[in-house]
């Protein structure tokens, strides 16, 4: 059993270090608030994300401005039809030793860093993504019969464009199910744009500052794991994630409608894990309702999988899952 945080002062230096990190991106990416607050969630709780949005919305500056401000190795994968699995994993290379044996060396490819941005992720092939499911899930991957363990932390944020179709494989749900939190990058407001535009056409811009590393990283996604979460509490988001089943007597109205399939257990999991980091953001020692209220959205809309009904009446998962918090009463 894991033990409670010993103190407030713990809780509050966490709060600070997350402030200090946001305000630092914040110098370099213009609004995005919510975005930025969702990766750092899903970084504290060793998770991943995928992000949704148009091209030029400044995704990619957002994973180094991340990577710089922690002192993390990033990298950049550019999905593509004819990227193959080995092109992100690494392969084992034929290489001659200075007395002249030849032996099998295996070659690092580009997964292995803490931050790795895996751009347009639904451009690759099916096979291609499956590349990804151990390396997400384990935090290793396996080259012929050797497995490679990935540097620690490790985080994968993936993007996609949500208007092209042409070219593209839609994600397998086992893929989807292994985001953390999916995330939708909206265009910015007419401020927004005049500051993005004053920022990237004037002086170099500003770098942000390191205020933490890898070994800080993982000390506070352990401290964020002892954040108590009451019995009635992981029963609301449990009874949450039932009522996305159609086919379960849990099932609202809402979801018999428009749901096809429900959420995994990674869900309840998820609610929980980002509500405890939200709860430790706002400066308290444990997780409520309003805290699991708060992640519903991006922790669950990438998980349901919507019928026919909902595709033509332009029912989107986002509105179903606030009929289900409207209706699924905290107390049961």
């Amino acid at each position: 059993m894991t033990q409670q945080p010993r103190t407030q002062s713990e809780i509050d230096r966490l709060r600070e270090t997350v402030l200090a990190l946001e305000q630092q991106v914040a110098q370099v990416i213009v609004g995005q608030h919510e975005v930025v607050r969702g990766v750092t969630i899903a970084l504290l709780a060793g998770g991943h994300v995928l992000l949704e949005g148009l091209p030029g919305l400044g995704k990619t500056m957002l994973v180094r401005s991340f990577a710089q401000a922690l002192r993390l190795r990033d990298s950049r994968i550019q999905f593509t039809p004819d990227l193959m699995p080995a092109d992100v994993t690494g392969t084992n290379v034929l290489v001659e030793r200075e007395d002249g044996r030849r032996t099998f060396e295996f070659q690092p490819g580009p997964i292995f860093a803490n931050l790795v941005l895996a751009d347009e992720i639904n451009r690759a092939t099916p096979k291609t993504q499956a590349a990804l499911l151990e390396a997400m899930q384990e935090g290793r991957v396996t080259v012929g019969t050797s497995s490679h363990e990935l540097p620690r932390p490790f985080f994968v944020l993936a993007t996609q464009n949500p208007i092209e179709l042409e070219g593209t494989y839609p994600l397998p749900e086992a893929e989807l199910d292994r985001f953390f939190f999916k995330l939708q990058v909206g265009f910015p407001s007419r401020q927004e744009l005049v500051e993005i535009v004053q920022r990237t056409t004037g002086p170099d811009g500003h770098r942000p500052y390191a205020i933490a590393d890898a070994q800080t990283i993982l000390a506070l996604q352990e401290l964020v794991r002892e954040v108590p979460a009451a019995s009635h509490v992981v029963d609301y988001a449990a009874r949450i994630v039932l009522a996305t089943h159609p086919d379960l007597p849990a099932a609202l109205e809402v979801t018999r409608r428009f749901i096809r399939l429900g959420a995994s257990p990674r869900a309840a999991q998820a609610l929980i894990l980002a509500g405890k980091i939200h709860a430790v953001l706002a400066g308290r020692l444990n997780a409520s309702y309003e805290d699991v209220r708060r992640v519903a959205v991006p922790a669950l809309r990438h998980r349901l999988i919507l019928n026919y009904d909902a595709q033509v009446n332009g029912v989107t998962a986002d509105a179903v899952i606030r009929q289900i918090l409207a209706r699924v009463p905290e107390e049961a």
